[in-house]
């Protein structure tokens, strides 16, 4: 008996099959939903970072002056908070909205370093690509010395 339908040979089924399994890499690797890398959990969390209103996210002591600072939320959210004066804290999601990756501090840029994008620390904007959208905003506020995610 053939185990192949009438008229396929074993070399078209090959073919057929990684012809499929590549066109499913290429979307996976194309992809660009803007989102920050999260989806979110349905708990107050729309930037898509994870961070939750009412998380703190760092000591006001512990943000320097002009430096991203990386803050990781009980919850497990991740954002950069960028400090431009002493009473004013930025915060963005720590994920390129390329593809996901990690993003980290350089100077007063965050850099990918999976495909190379750059973003404003300051405004999360994106300085050059191939991510076409800004980090996104976590809203922030300074509450009894410390940064808490609205």
């Amino acid at each position: 008996m053939d185990a192949f339908p009438t008229g396929t040979s074993r070399r078209t089924l090959v073919a057929a099959t990684a012809a499929s399994a590549g066109a499913l890499a290429l979307t996976a690797c194309g992809r660009d939903n803007g989102s920050g890398g999260g989806s979110g959990d349905g708990d107050g969390d729309t930037s898509g970072t994870g961070v939750r209103p009412g998380e703190e996210l760092a000591a006001l002591a512990d943000v320097p002056v002009g430096e991203p600072t990386f803050a990781r939320t009980e919850s497990g959210g991740e954002a950069f908070l960028y400090r431009s004066d002493e009473t004013t804290v930025t915060a963005y999601g720590a994920a390129c909205t390329h593809q996901g990756c990690a993003v980290q501090p350089a100077g007063d840029e965050l850099r990918c370093p999976c495909h190379g994008s750059v973003f404003e620390a300051a405004t999360g904007e994106v300085v050059s690509g191939p991510a076409t959208r800004p980090l996104p905003a976590v809203r922030v506020k300074i509450e009894d010395d410390r940064v808490v995610a609205e």
